[in-house]
C-alpha cells in the first residue's frame, strides 16, 4: 500500500500529513530482519505498508515466545516513542515486509503541535491495540500452561504403562513360541507391534509439549509403509465398514517411520470417525517430482465442519468428538513441518483430501 492512505498518516491534517510523509523512512526486507531488540531505545516509529511483523519475549529457556502480529495498515513502536523507555520486545519482520520509520525527535515535535482530536484517534488505536496484544498473550498463557499440564500428564501415563506394556509383549512372545501356526505368529506380532505404536503416541505428545521433536530418520518405501499400515489396521477398518486402498509409486521418502505412521493413522481415523459407522472409501494416491513426494489423502465423508476448518491444525481444536483433545492434527502438522514438508487440505460436503508435501529422498540426504 502507498504511504499516504496508511491509516496513522490518515489521522493528522494535511499539512503535518504531508510532513510525515517527507520525513518517513521506507525500507523493504526481502529476508527475515530483526528490526529492533528488547530493550534497544526507541528511535522510530513503524508504519506496516505490505508483509507483517511478529513480536517476541525470550522466555527463561532462552527461547522466544510470541506475543503479537503486526499487519499491513498497522503500526507499532508507539509506546516506546510516547514515554522514551526501552523496547519491550524484540520485533522481527517477515520476507517482503515493507515499513515506513518515522523519526521519533521529529514525530513528537509533530504531536506537540496536533489538535486533541488527532491525539484521541491515536489513543483510541492504542487502546484497542493494546487490548488485542493483552488478549492473545493471555491466551498463550493458557496455552502453555495446557500444554505443561499434558506434558506431566504424558509422563505419568508413560511411566505408569510400562509394567503393563512389558506384560502384554512378554505374552504375546511366549504365545508364539508355544503356537508357531503362521497365523498366531501374524496375531502376535499386530500385538507387539500396535503395544509398540501405544508407546510412542504417548512420546510423541510429550514431545510435542515440549516442543522438542526427535526425528530417526532413514529411506523408506511409501509402499511399504502404507502396506505395514494397512496391516495394522485391517480389524479396523472391516469393523467400521470401510473400504481403504492405496496405489503409490515406488518411491524413496527420508522420513521417520513410525512418526509418519502418526500421522496417516490420525487423519485416517479422523475420517472414519466422520463416517459415524455408517461405512465409507478412504484412499491414499502420491506422486513424485524432483523436489516432493506428494501424498494424497482422500475420503468421501461429510467434510470438515466449517467451524474449525480455519484453526484445524492449532492445538486443542476439536468438534463433535466425545472426549477429543483436539490435539492430534496438531502433532501431525509438527511432525511434517519437522521433516521440512507441508501438510494442507482441501474439504467439501462430499469429502476431504490432505495434501502431503515430503522432500523427496535426493534432496533430504543433500541437506
Amino acid at each position: 500500500m502507498e504511504l499516504e492512505v496508511h491509516q496513522f498518516i490518515s489521522y493528522f491534517e494535511p499539512e503535518q500529513a504531508a510532513q510525515l510523509c517527507q520525513m518517513a523512512i521506507v525500507e523493504k526486507h526481502t529476508e527475515q530482519k530483526v528490526v529492533f531488540e528488547e530493550d534497544d531505545i526507541p528511535d522510530y516509529l513503524y508504519l506496516v505498508l505490505e508483509g507483517q511483523v511478529e513480536f517476541r519475549k525470550k522466555t527463561a529457556c532462552d527461547k522466544y515466545h510470541v506475543i503479537a502480529v503486526a499487519k499491513q495498515n498497522e503500526f507499532f513502536g508507539e509506546f516506546g516513542v510516547l514515554d522514551g523507555q526501552p523496547r519491550s520486545a524484540q520485533a522481527i519482520a517477515y520476507p517482503d515486509t515493507v515499513l515506513a520509520k518515522i523519526p521519533r525527535a521529529q514525530l513528537m515535535e509533530i504531536l506537540d503541535n496536533t489538535k486533541g482530536y488527532v491525539i484521541l484517534k491515536l489513543l483510541s488505536y492504542i487502546i484497542r491495540h493494546l487490548r488485542a496484544t493483552t488478549a492473545q498473550y493471555v491466551n498463550q498463557m493458557i496455552y502453555q500452561e495446557k500444554m505443561s499440564l499434558i506434558g506431566e500428564m504424558v509422563n505419568t501415563i508413560i511411566h505408569d504403562f510400562r509394567s503393563p506394556v512389558t506384560g502384554i509383549q512378554l505374552a504375546s512372545a511366549m504365545l508364539k513360541e508355544t503356537h508357531p501356526d503362521e497365523d498366531t505368529i501374524e496375531w502376535c506380532d499386530i500385538i507387539q507391534a500396535q503395544v509398540k505404536r501405544m508407546l510412542g503416541m504417548a512420546e510423541e505428545a510429550l514431545e510435542f509439549a515440549s516442543g522438542n521433536a526427535v526425528l530417526k530418520k532413514k529411506p523408506v518405501k511409501l509402499t511399504t509403509l502404507l502396506e505395514h499400515f494397512e496391516k495394522l489396521n485391517r480389524i479396523y477398518f472391516k469393523d467400521a465398514h470401510v473400504h481403504f486402498k492405496f496405489d503409490v509409486p515406488e518411491v524413496l521418502v527420508n522420513v521417520d517411520e513410525n512418526k509418519l505412521l502418526r500421522v496417516l493413522q490420525n487423519l485416517i481415523s479422523n475420517a472414519v470417525e466422520a463416517f459415524k459407522g455408517n461405512g465409507g472409501c478412504i484412499e491414499v494416491t502420491a506422486n513424485n517430482n524432483d523436489k516432493f513426494v506428494k501424498i494424497q489423502i482422500c475420503d468421501n465423508g461429510p467434510g470438515i465442519p466449517e467451524a474449525i476448518r480455519d484453526n484445524l491444525f492449532d492445538p486443542f481444536v476439536t468438534h463433535g468428538k466425545r472426549g477429543g483433545t483436539g490435539l492430534g492434527t496438531a502433532i501431525a502438522k509438527s511432525i511434517i513441518e519437522a521433516h521440512n514438508g507441508e501438510i494442507c487440505f482441501q474439504t467439501n460436503c462430499k469429502g476431504t483430501t490432505f495434501y502431503i508435501d515430503l522432500p523427496h529422498q535426493l534432496d533430504a540426504n543433500c541437506s
